[in-house]
């Protein structure tokens, strides 16, 4: 059974204490940030660490290229999701095919560690006034988000990684970041239909297994941010929008969530409002709070869910510099790097 809280780790290899928090029964997944991280061998070994420590827990990652990419190194450097967005401007076709190599090279490495999956792909509108998604996001225009996305997400697919698009139902257009603020959209409905919404609303008609909600507050929509908002998730993501797949709360420890109240209090509003699982990161202190003090909220149906997310590794680490086929996506990706004319 899967448990509901996702947490970290403070270094290379874990503690004893790391070990036992990680067996408490609320300890469902392990987010990896770079800290864990010194080269592919180590990361390994830890990722093998969490693994002997329970059975059913989820391991994640942000490897979303540019300026967000936890693993360098052995790693490939990937481009920033814009990158694919100039090339599909410049040829149609071939930014596809870019999108599609490009997120499987981005699943196949990660699974080869044994880590499940990256929270990925960025599926916000790109939009100058953002001052935290910028080059984190495709394109500007909302429904070349969702086809770019959807060859990236096959892409990952096919490596064998599910995706999870980010941040519903939009965060490219909101100036403040909700890392550091408590950022509000004062536009209606309908408004954020026809942008920011679209490309999670189309991915979802393509069967998009799972979501992360912001910490925005909708004005005209909800008072409360969207990752705490029963509109938003059940009235709207499941109920409208027919959404089937996993929930994951953004960090329960930034800013835009403190609108809640205590660490546990954003937890319990979290899973209340419909996340799967939540995520408590970089404050040990707040998820020891949160695992301890929600008692039982196992659940048959959602541990299912959870399920879906575990990675299907394609090869090892070892194998990937033997393999045909990433040898060609890594002359393909050197080709997008060499770019000139794709700026980032």
């Amino acid at each position: 059974m899967y448990a509901r809280v996702m947490v970290d780790v403070a270094g290379v290899e874990l503690t004893q204490e790391d070990k036992e928090f990680l067996k408490h029964p609320n300890v469902g997944g392990v987010i990896i940030f770079a800290r864990n991280f010194e080269n592919a061998r180590q990361l390994q070994a830890l990722v093998k660490q969490i693994r002997l420590c329970k059975s059913d827990l989820l391991i994640a990652v942000d490897q979303e290229g540019g300026r967000v990419q936890r693993l360098d190194k052995e790693f490939s450097k990937l481009p920033p999701l814009a990158a694919i967005g100039k090339i599909y401007d410049k040829n149609v076709e071939r930014g596809l095919t870019v999108a599609y190599n490009l997120g499987w090279l981005m699943a196949t490495e990660v699974l080869s560690i044994g880590i499940d999956f990256s929270f990925a792909p960025i599926l916000d509108v790109q939009n100058e006034i953002s001052r935290i998604i910028g080059d984190r996001a495709f394109h500007s225009n909302p429904n070349a988000i969702a086809k770019i996305a959807e060859f990236y997400i096959k892409g990952m697919e096919n490596a064998g990684m599910k995706a999870t698009g980010k941040h519903y139902p939009g965060h490219g257009s909101i100036a403040p970041d909700s890392h550091v603020e408590i950022p509000e959209d004062n536009r209606s409905i309908t408004q954020i239909s026809e942008l920011d919404l679209l490309p999670f609303k189309l991915l979802v008609e393509k069967g998009l297994t799972a979501l992360m909600p912001a910490h925005i507050i909708y004005t005209q929509v909800d008072s409360l941010p969207a990752c705490f908002s029963k509109v938003w998730l059940q009235q709207l993501l499941r109920g409208e929008l027919n959404f089937k797949g996993v929930i994951f709360s953004d960090d329960l420890c930034m800013h835009g969530a403190s609108i809640m109240g205590s660490h546990l209090d954003r937890a319990k509003a979290a899973l209340s409002a419909g996340c799967d699982m939540v995520l408590v990161c970089n404050d040990r202190a707040a998820a020891t709070s949160v695992v301890e003090g929600l008692g039982d909220v196992t659940d048959k149906e959602v541990s299912i869910r959870l399920s879906s997310m575990r990675g299907r590794r394609y090869m090892t680490f070892s194998e990937l510099e033997t393999s045909p086929r990433w040898q060609a996506t890594k002359e393909m990706l050197n080709s997008v790097l060499k770019n000139k004319d794709v700026v980032y």
